[in-house]
């Protein structure tokens, strides 16, 4: 039983490394394709119940953010894992603007992402945290952050 905490700013690489690394084992939660907390927390308690591993897509810039998930994955026995897809903030606005329709974000909100988002720690409750970089061309840096 494993639990996936994505951590990053939009456009960082999150969705497309879970599409190419993860697709074929973990259940996606994403409140963008959920809509709304109800339904994210509805699935979310379900693959708990399942044993279901699981990959939170979120964006997930802060301690708070990422709690909402730790503590009811730790109680239900699960693994903790964090990816942390750091990124330059000029990198990220450029791939964003190569997107379109719903999936380009409005600059701001990318902006403002990166202005409150906090790296995480292992005391937050992580049993493995990596950082990710994206290299293009759908490859990605992959190294463990020490404890």
């Amino acid at each position: 039983m494993q639990l996936i905490i994505f951590m990053g700013i939009q456009a960082s690489g999150k969705s497309s490394y879970y599409l190419l690394n993860l697709a074929h084992s973990h259940l996606r939660i994403n409140l963008d394709m959920l809509k709304t907390r109800h339904r994210e927390k509805i699935i979310f308690e379900a693959g708990l119940a399942s044993k279901t591993k699981m990959v939170i897509d979120n964006t997930n810039p802060t301690p708070a953010d990422r709690a909402r998930y730790i503590a009811s994955a730790q109680a239900a026995g699960f693994e903790i894992v964090g990816y942390f897809f750091e990124t330059e903030l000029k990198g990220a606005l450029e791939r964003n603007h190569l997107r379109e329709g719903k999936a380009c974000i409005p600059e701001v909100g990318i902006r403002a992402t990166a202005q409150k988002f906090e790296p995480p720690h292992y005391a937050e409750g992580f049993d493995a945290l990596y950082k990710v970089r994206i290299l293009g061309q759908g490859e990605f840096s992959i190294s463990p952050i020490p404890i």
